[in-house]
């Protein structure tokens, strides 16, 4: 039986969608059933108004909203965000909030765990975003399998917590090799170890 991998992700103006179905792509590679989900765009009273770029993205999201479902259904599950003051976007945070069901029965636990983010600067708060993701994965018993520095591309993207991307000021900083390496080397890694702990 193939791994099961659920990609969840918020993106306000595209950027996590982009490492998303990245991520996705490369799960598949790896021999993954996957399932791509985004969190619904609810713009909160301290984002900026919506932007033209961001309602076209919204619009023009086809991946089916996630569920509780999608995340028991997993062997292993991404989360993609962009990162808001050091911190997971409050979209995700909501529904990562609303698997408290899920989390009481035990069923989010030993599954396989990992993230990405983007923010506009360099410094912008990516490795804390990713850290406190995964305070929450400790709390549903999930194991966090962070790339680390288990292949040589991880000295060229330099984060060893997950996977994170700068989109410069305007948002249009597209990804570049780096992270596209990166999201692929996170998404196999991520499948290969859910594998090996279902006894594949």
């Amino acid at each position: 039986m193939s791994v099961k991998l659920a990609i969840v992700y918020y993106s306000a103006t595209g950027t996590v969608r982009s490492m998303a179905q990245r991520a996705a792509e490369a799960g598949e590679r790896a021999g993954a059933e996957v399932r791509l989900r985004q969190v619904a765009r609810q713009t909160t009273s301290g984002e900026r108004a919506t932007s033209e770029a961001q309602a076209e993205h919204s619009a023009n999201a086809t991946e089916p909203a996630a569920t509780a479902d999608d995340v028991v259904w997993a062997d292993a599950v991404l989360f993609g965000s962009p990162t808001r003051y050091g911190n997971i976007a409050g979209q995700l945070k909501t529904f990562i909030d609303s698997l408290g069901p899920q989390w009481g029965q035990g069923l989010l636990a030993d599954k396989v765990y990992a993230g990405f983010t983007a923010s506009q600067t360099a410094h912008g708060g990516q490795e804390s975003t990713l850290l406190a993701l995964y305070n929450t994965i400790h709390h549903f018993g999930g194991i966090v399998v962070a790339p680390g520095y288990t292949d040589p591309l991880k000295f060229v993207d330099g984060n060893p917590y997950g996977v994170s991307h700068v989109t410069g000021g305007g948002n249009d900083i597209p990804l570049g090799e780096a992270e596209l390496a990166a999201l692929d080397h996170l998404a196999t890694r991520v499948v290969t170890v859910a594998g090996r702990l279902n006894g594949e």
